[in-house]
């Protein structure tokens, strides 16, 4: 009797399939000219090597004052060689994807280690390793719709707008897809592929009353395609957007001082993804430079708080079925009940720290190398109800959502500005305030969380996290939490 091939099993092997069609076949390559390659980075001693193959389709539409005022188109592919040993690491790429390039670039890798045995590496494992489901259909977004679709669909955006107040003097829209194909081979034998689909969305509005002008956004997205974007979905971003910029024309301006704050749920989570995501990634852990180095065990937020990074959530932006080295994301809890239990680690990391790797190892592009970087990053819910919680505040803040910030991994301070926010008085909101920022240590902020809400929420999938010159995109989320005593300044 035959057995039947796990569904996991099948999408993995149409996943390589995809990769081995794309990246490996019209380049004459195969198993055989790939373990060649490994053979000439191996005559050299290294701890670790790996190639990592890329094939990118990117298009972005952008519409403002009624018409597509710009559209871009691009198609990317290469390959990454890298070699490891100890702490250093040798890394050369090439857009060109051919045997003579691929061993110019191992014999690029070598220069970091000492003659040593002609060792040998073998593909034995093909796939994604993958005992789950894939967390998104290998579909090409940009194929989901005709170009004119797309141009109708941002009309329609803005016609939304438009239609909510009269107040909305201007509309900006974005539409953007990703399509792509990656293939990692590795010196321990594994190959790995992935097909990744990405879209977004994004709107600002400009709202003008009695010579004042304020702005709001909105947008989302996520490893989709276009089809995501329904009537529903747009009249959601355009009342939201308008929202904000209606809002913001009422606001006074903000009161500095120290004060108890209430983050909304969702994307507020942004603050708790660079205050204190960046300090828990292995590399400023094992180089001793995070507020965070050596404190595992310790208790590092206040009880209850529990921080997690999770890459498989099903179609969220900052998911993947396997990070960039080819090894399958997971939930790591970093934070469990205020207690520091681990850190984000891609494998060279891992392996200097004497820990598992957690599937984390992520690069913007073949151009690339890997480093430790987050997926999805959110606190878990707590047992208040959000109105409770603004009923316990007789004087402070509200923010419900944020636009820029700066953070400083080794100290944890931060400074971020409030987009929307409202004055709390007496346990309810009442005015909305402009030029609120708030201004901490991500550390010192954690332990100053009171209470914490049961409406945990992700942000709608518009984050991109950039780390030393690499852009990635990421998910935040967080419940509606009370922080207290946190500086806020202002502009009253």
């Amino acid at each position: 009797m035959q057995t039947q091939t796990p569904p996991a099993e099948k999408l993995a092997e149409k996943l390589f399939q995809t990769a081995n069609n794309r990246l490996l076949e019209p380049y004459s390559l195969d198993d055989g000219k790939l373990q060649q390659v490994f053979s000439q980075i191996l005559t050299h001693r290294v701890d670790y090597a790996d190639l990592y193959f890329q094939y990118s389709r990117s298009e972005g539409w952008s519409l403002e004052e009624g018409m597509v005022k710009a559209g871009s188109f691009n198609i990317e592919q290469g390959v990454g060689v890298r070699a490891l040993s100890g702490e250093k690491t040798a890394f050369a790429y090439s857009d060109d994807i051919s045997i003579p390039a691929l061993e110019s670039a191992a014999q690029a890798t070598r220069a970091i280690a000492s003659q040593g045995d002609d060792g040998r590496a073998q593909i034995v494992k093909r796939g994604n390793g993958l005992d789950r489901p894939t967390l998104y259909a290998p579909d090409d977004p940009l194929a989901s719709l005709s170009d004119e679709r797309k141009v109708a669909l941002l009309e329609k955006l803005e016609g939304y707008a438009r239609a909510i107040d009269p107040r909305i003097t201007q509309v900006m829209a974005s539409l953007g897809g990703e399509y792509e194909v990656v293939l990692i081979a590795r010196s321990d034998g594994v190959m790995a592929a992935d097909v990744r689909p990405l879209v977004r969305l994004s709107l600002q509005v400009i709202a003008e009353q009695s010579a004042r002008r304020e702005q709001g956004s909105a947008g989302g997205g996520g490893r989709f395609d276009y089809s995501y974007f329904s009537d529903d979905v747009l009249r959601d971003y355009a009342a939201r957007a308008v929202h904000q910029a209606l809002t913001n024309l009422d606001a006074k301006p903000a009161p500095a001082g120290n004060m108890t704050v209430v983050l909304g749920p969702g994307w507020p989570g942004i603050l708790l993804h660079e205050a204190i995501g960046h300090g828990l990634e292995g590399d400023f852990n094992r180089k001793g430079s995070s507020a965070f180095a050596g404190r595992i065990g310790e208790r590092v937020a206040a009880p209850g708080v529990t921080v997690v990074d999770d890459g498989t959530i099903a179609r969220r932006r900052g998911s993947l079925n396997i990070d960039d080295e080819g090894n399958p994301t997971q939930r790591t809890v970093l934070i469990e009940d205020g207690i520091l239990k681990g850190y984000i680690q891609d494998s060279l990391n891992a392996r200097l720290m004497g820990v598992p790797v957690t599937g984390n190892g992520r690069r913007e592009s073949f151009a690339h190398i890997p480093m430790p970087r987050m997926t999805n990053t959110y606190m878990l819910n707590g047992d208040r109800h959000p109105d409770e919680i603004i009923a316990s505040v007789k004087h402070g803040l509200y923010a419900v959502n944020f636009g820029g910030g700066q953070v400083d991994i080794t100290s944890g301070k931060f400074v971020f500005s409030a987009a929307e926010a409202y004055m709390i008085e007496d346990g309810k909101v009442t005015y909305p305030v402009k030029g609120a920022t708030l201004i901490g240590n991500g550390p010192d902020v954690l332990t100053r969380v009171s209470m914490m809400g049961n409406d945990m929420a992700l942000d709608p999938g518009v984050g991109t996290c950039g780390k030393e010159g690499q852009s990635v995109p990421v998910g935040v989320g967080q419940p509606t939490l009370r922080i207290d005593g946190l500086t806020v300044g202002g502009t009253a």
